[in-house]
């Protein structure tokens, strides 16, 4: 079901004056008298509850809460509020099924208001407001003049109930009606005795304000929009919530605090970055951020300055924020890493793979090489090779500018080079989904935790959350997977290409976040084998301050070094117009880039020297001592503002009373088990190989025990050849039983692994041009195109290499393939989905939803029961075209020769035996985008050809994607 977004139009006013039938209407007044105020506002609500239990128990089934019919005397009741008030007191009622509940009010006008209504119980919203001021605009002549009051007043209509599928598929609801009165969302800044009341049910953890400061607000409103007009009040506040405004909404990075930042890195001035943080420190007028509400608890005796751990070593524990290569300019990303690398802190290369050219030094001794790959769960640009280059490997989990939502790259930021970085097609747009997409279970992301320590032993393994309620729970699981770092994400911050209802609306403040996860940690005491890190707009060193005594070891900053390198906050970033070459990858605007390493060196220095002022005044003589010492942190709420007097950060500075020999920190390393890897029976015999390049060939037996293997043998191949691999058939290793999850995960060149026996979820994940031959024992009994041969998730981002599987595979087959081809005898649900390269023969039957996502690449499918179009193809991203090409049948015949000589399969022999018969069966399966950037070309090709008589589009026919 589509959500609803209703104007005052004809329909809403039929549905009023409905008086017979099933569906009776009725209009309740959400209104009360603004002079009344908090008394007035409750009793409104009490009556606007009773009026609506009465009107179910008298027979409507239409309520329409509305605010029209404001006055000089009556005032809204915010709508939200309304809403929430009406839907639980029904719920409480044990009515609320009886009715739809529909708001008629003038504030609904973002995507996030209508989510909260409808996630507070509305079944339909009128943004009467709204819409009359689009079509106020087009009579001020202020709309393009081709846009009609109707066109416009049906593209904001549009835009809302898109944003809304967005906004439901971020929390996995697929539909309106699970969205609806789910009251997915948590409170910052409401007290619990109006949560209790209104919201019911609803985290609010550090307190707020109540039905006294809403009903003030509301006053204040009313009173403003009634009073007087001077000639010099005749326009509307300029808001400025979304990009600064003068005289709006103030915000921390503004262009003084931006000119400042950028003026003191340039000339290395201490004293003009002093005067940038007093601006952002002091926010005594200005509430931003939760630690603004923080003070720091100073020692009666300080430590002499002399004492405290030198800044080149607090620089260490900074890093720069998951930004990856084609979001931002290669000369960007690459003057923070060079920067990081001199400081002995740590770049990280985002989701979008890195050059391999960085991996090795310039010749001044520069590394451009990031420190923190990041795998974000199998996608672009993940191969062996970019994971041994790299001292720590983050798995991206969730972002916290945008949780639930992956990363997008247009089609138009795709050139050569981040196409071949990313393993992708030049001019396709790249979608990484968001994380429930990946990982299911706390168990997926240990199996992804083991197969990364796996490919390298050496480098730390990182997990990235969000800053969200239950987060410490995540983390401590994420502890017992046996990750060696925890990220906690922040809400502000973040890409300026996030979409805007998620820049305000989206995640929550790092404290929370962070001390959650902390005190979870100490009380399960597993604090002390994981390090803990935190990002989220972090600026001055009052800010690291906090956030290591909240409990961070390290700390993530991205927005300030960009603005140190030149950033202006154009909020720009997806549109690829940055005008200082950062955000873009035109080559002119790139050329305009003026950023330096020293400019990010000196501002980490700045902040680290900070930090080093405030650990003598607090009596700390190293960041470790500071760890976990919430103690030394107290609320500032004494002289706050009105509306932050309610606040209680009590949950926050919150230290359980433990042991003590529980540790705040890391003390100890984790126990990651790869000492009964059979791995390491695997190098041991592969050592010619891997020492001179001569044939291996060795049998084992494995049984479902047996995780990753070939992982850690990959590992030592791409530290010795890089991405070449060995050559071809250098290194073959035959196994017989059941081999356990990720079975040939990252394996390269030169590697095949024959498996007679079956293999669990995971195998080929991240196959980086290795082979892997999959069979049923020979003397099995059973038709293989008719029995699993392998689990789920097979080719999970996978880069390269061939996959040969003489059975069916589970769900989600070759999700996210970025280069493999694989043939396979059948495949469950959503096979091929988000597939971005490669090639995939399918000569058995699939699942549903198939394709679902996919943008590049080709899939060929057996189509024997001729349902494949109808009941299990996803449409939405490919067109099905018959399989009449020459090159296509060329492709197809010696794929089929090839799984028929290695794996001995009865089906495939069938299918070439029978040719003539059997390729009328098959459907090429062409994804929009990838027909797109062939274009004319590809189509002049397949012109004048035949084509099926079947509903199948022709090759001709493709209406582009």
């Amino acid at each position: 079901m589509r959500p609803h977004v209703r104007r005052a139009s004809p329909i809403l006013e039929k549905l009023r004056r409905i008086s017979s039938g099933d569906l009776l209407a009725t209009t309740l007044p959400a209104l009360f008298r603004a002079e009344d105020g908090e008394a007035g506002l409750c009793r409104s609500l009490d009556e606007l509850g009773s009026r609506a239990a009465h009107a179910v128990a008298s027979g409507y089934s239409l309520l329409i809460i509305s605010d029209r019919g404001v006055d000089a005397t009556y005032a809204p009741i915010p709508s939200l509020l309304a809403m929430a008030a009406v839907h639980n007191k029904l719920v409480r009622e044990k009515t609320r099924t009886q009715v739809a509940l529909i708001m008629e009010s003038g504030e609904p006008r973002e995507v996030m208001h209508f989510a909260l209504l409808i996630g507070y119980g509305c079944s339909a919203v009128n943004p009467y407001l709204a819409i009359e001021t689009l079509h106020d605009l087009k009579r001020r002549g202020l709309l393009p003049h081709n846009v009609t009051p109707n066109h416009a007043e049906k593209n904001f209509i549009k835009a809302i109930n898109k944003a809304l599928l967005k906004t439901f598929s971020k929390m996995g609801i697929s539909t309106l009606q699970s969205y609806r009165g789910a009251q997915v969302f948590e409170a910052v800044g409401l007290n619990q005795s109006l949560v209790d009341a209104y919201f019911p049910g609803t985290t609010s953890r550090v307190e707020g304000v109540g039905l006294e400061v809403l009903a003030r607000e509301a006053q204040m409103k009313h009173a403003y929009a009634f009073q007087p007009l001077t000639d010099s009040e005749t326009e509307l506040a300029v808001g400025g919530h979304y990009q600064y405004r003068e005289d709006g909404e103030y915000h921390l990075l503004n262009p003084q605090t931006i000119s400042k930042l950028q003026h003191a890195v340039r000339v290395n001035s201490a004293t003009t970055f002093q005067e940038y943080t007093d601006l952002l420190d002091d926010q005594s007028r200005h509430y931003c951020t939760l630690r603004g509400l923080m003070q720091l608890k100073y020692a009666d005796e300080p430590v002499p300055i002399e004492e405290v751990e030198p800044a080149k070593e607090i620089v260490k524990r900074f890093t720069t924020g998951a930004m990856s290569f084609g979001s931002i300019s290669k000369e960007a990303h690459e003057t923070l890493a060079i920067a990081m690398n001199r400081l002995g802190g740590m770049s990280n290369t985002g989701e979008g793979g890195e050059d391999e050219a960085r991996f090795k030094r310039d010749a001044n001794g520069d590394s451009r090489r990031s420190a923190v790959k990041q795998v974000a769960s199998g996608r672009f640009g993940v191969t062996t090779n970019y994971l041994v280059n790299a001292d720590e490997l983050q798995i991206k989990m969730a972002q916290g500018a945008k949780p639930g939502e992956g990363g997008q790259l247009p089609g138009h930021k795709v050139d050569e080079v981040i196409a071949k970085t990313r393993h992708s097609i030049p001019g396709v747009g790249l979608i990484s989904p968001p994380p429930h997409h990946d990982i299911y279970s706390i168990e997926d992301l240990a199996q992804l935790i083991y197969d990364l320590k796996n490919v390298n032993p050496k480098a730390r393994i990182a997990v990235k959350l969000v800053a969200e309620a239950g987060v410490g729970t995540v983390a401590a699981g994420v502890s017992k997977a046996h990750a060696d770092v925890v990220l906690i994400s922040g809400d502000t911050g973040g890409t300026g290409a996030s979409p805007l209802s998620s820049i305000k609306h989206a995640g929550l403040p790092w404290e929370l976040g962070l001390a959650e996860t902390q005190q979870v940690l100490l009380l399960n005491d597993l604090r002390s084998r994981i390090r803990v890190q935190t990002d989220g707009k972090l600026q001055t060193g009052r800010d690291v301050v906090i956030a290591a005594l909240l409990g961070a070891e390290e700390y993530g900053f991205a927005t300030t070094p960009l603005i140190a390198m030149g950033c202006i906050m154009m909020r720009k970033c997806h549109l690829n117009t940055c005008s200082v070459g950062i955000a873009t990858q035109d080559p002119v605007l790139r050329a305009r880039f003026t950023g330096q390493p020293e400019h990010v060196i000196n501002f980490f220095f700045f902040i680290a020297e900070q930090v080093r002022e405030h650990m003598a005044k607090l009596g700390f003589r190293t960041v470790d001592e500071m760890v976990g010492r919430v103690d030394k942190l107290d609320a500032a709420l004494a002289d706050a503002h009105w509306k932050a007097k309610g606040i209680d950060l009590s949950s926050i500075l919150y230290a359980p009373i433990l042991p003590s020999r529980v540790a705040r920190r890391k003390v100890m390393a984790q126990d990651h088990g790869l000492d009964q890897a059979l791995d390491h029976a695997l190098i041991a015999k592969a050592a010619p190989a891997l020492e001179s390049e001569q044939p291996v060939k060795g049998s084992f037996a494995i049984r479902n025990v047996h995780r990753t293997v070939g992982a850690m043998l990959g590992g030592e191949i791409a530290r010795r050849y890089g991405s070449a691999g060995l050559p071809d058939e250098t290194i073959h290793f035959k196994f017989c039983g059941s081999a356990g999850q990720s079975f040939g995960a990252f394996v390269p060149n030169g590697v095949t692994l024959e498996l007679e026996g079956d293999s669990n979820d995971y195998l080929g994940k991240g196959l980086s041009g290795g082979r892997i031959i999959a069979y049923p024992p020979k003397t099995s009994s059973f038709l293989p195109e008719e029995s699993i041969l392998v689990g789920n998730v097979v080719l999970y981002g996978a880069t390269s290499g061939e996959v040969f599987l003489n059975g069916i595979a589970g769900e989600r087959f070759a999700v996210r393939n970025s280069g493999a081809t694989a043939v396979v005898e059948g495949v469950g649900d959503h096979g091929c989905e988000y597939m971005t390269n490669g090639t995939v023969v399918v000569i058995g039957s699939t699942g549903r939803n198939f394709a679902a996502g996919m943008s590049g690449g080709i899939a060929y499918v057996y189509d024997d029961a001729r349902d494949f179009e109808k009941r299990r193809c996803n449409p939405a991203s490919v067109d099905l075209e018959p399989l009449v090409n020459d090159d296509d049948v060329a492709v197809m015949r010696g794929l089929l020769e090839r799984h028929r000589d290695l794996t001995g399969s009865p089906r495939a022999a069938w299918v070439l035996e029978n040719w003539a018969e059997a390729q009328a069966r098959f459907i090429k399966v062409f994804p929009h985008e990838y027909k797109r950037v062939l274009g004319v070309a590809r189509a002049e090709k397949d012109d004048g050809e035949s084509t099926s008589s079947s509903t199948l589009v022709g090759a001709t026919e493709v209406k582009h994607g």
